[in-house]
C-alpha cells in the first residue's frame, strides 16, 4: 500500500473519531453547560503537556531525519567509490579491466535488484552480496601491476575497495529502524493524551470547533507519520535511496 494512502486513510480515521467522540458527547452534556466554566488549572495542564509533547515530537523527528541523511551520504560513498574502482580500472589490461568492471557492476546490480529489499524488510544484508564484494576485492587485490602506470594505480583501487567495504558495513549497522520502541510508545500515548485533552476543554458541536478539532488530529498524525517514515534510514521502498547506484551503474 503506497505511503500517501496509509497516510490519508489513517489522518481520515482518527479524524472521524474525534469528531464522533464529539458528538456522542455532546449528547450528555445538560443545555445549561456553560465552557467557559472550565477550570484554568485544566487550561494550564493541556497548555504544559502539549508544550511538552511538541518538544518530544520534535527532537524524535530530527533524530530520526539526521539518522537518515547519515544513511544516505554513506550509500553515495559506497556508490561513488565502486564506481571509481569501476572507472580506475582502465588502465589495467583489457582482461583485468573487464573482470573488475563486472564485478562492480554485478555487486552494484546486486545491491538495487536484490539486497535493498532484503535490507528493507529484514534490516539485513544479504550474503550474495558479500560474496561480490570478496570476489571484487580478489579480482583488485590478485593481479600484480607490470608497469609503473599499473603500480600507480593498484594502491588507490584497493584504497576504493576498502572504501566500499566500510560504507557496506555501515550500511548494515544503519539497516534496522532508528527509533527505539519505548520511544515509539511514548510517542503513540503522548499524542493520545494531548488529542484526549481536547475534550477537556469541552469542545461544542459547532462547525468551527469540530474543524479545528480535525484539522490538530490531522496535524497530530502527519506529525506522527513523518516520524515513522523517517525511522526507516533507507527508505521503505527500493526506489527511495538507491538513486546513487542507478546514477552511476545504469542498466
Amino acid at each position: 500500500m503506497p505511503e500517501w494512502l496509509i497516510l490519508i486513510l489513517v489522518t481520515a480515521g482518527v479524524c472521524a473519531l474525534v469528531v464522533a467522540v464529539t458528538l456522542l458527547n455532546q449528547r450528555r452534556v445538560p443545555e445549561d453547560d456553560d465552557p467557559s466554566e472550565t477550570p484554568d488549572v485544566i487550561e494550564y495542564m493541556t497548555m504544559m503537556i502539549g508544550v511538552v509533547y511538541a518538544i518530544v515530537l520534535g527532537l524524535a523527528i530530527a533524530g530520526v531525519w539526521e539518522a537518515r541523511g547519515a544513511a544516505q551520504d554513506g550509500v553515495r560513498t559506497e556508490a561513488q567509490a565502486l564506481h571509481e574502482v569501476s572507472e580506475r580500472a582502465a588502465g589495467y589490461p583489457a582482461p583485468v579491466r573487464d573482470r573488475i568492471r563486472a564485478d562492480a557492476r554485478a555487486y552494484a546490480d546486486h545491491v538495487v535488484s536484490k539486497e535493498w529489499q532484503v535490507m528493507i524488510d529484514k534490516g539485513e544484508l544479504t550474503d550474495r552480496g558479500a560474496t561480490l564484494l570478496a570476489e571484487l576485492r580478489r579480482d583488485v587485490t590478485d593481479y600484480t601491476p607490470r608497469t609503473e602506470r599499473e603500480w600507480h594505480i593498484y594502491q588507490p583501487l584497493v584504497d576504493q575497495v576498502a572504501a566500499v567495504d566500510a560504507a557496506r558495513e555501515a550500511r548494515a549497522q544503519n539497516a534496522g529502524p532508528t527509533m527505539p520502541r519505548v520511544v515509539w510508545l511514548g510517542l503513540v500515548v503522548g499524542a493520545a493524551l494531548v488529542v484526549g485533552l481536547l475534550f477537556t476543554l469541552q469542545i461544542r458541536r459547532t462547525p468551527r470547533e469540530l474543524a479545528m478539532a480535525a484539522m490538530f488530529c490531522a496535524l497530530m498524525v502527519f506529525l506522527l507519520f513523518l516520524v515513522w517514515d523517517f525511522d526507516a534510514p533507507f527508505g521503505r521502498s527500493v526506489g527511495d535511496t538507491t538513486d546513487p547506484f542507478s546514477d552511476l551503474f545504469p542498466s
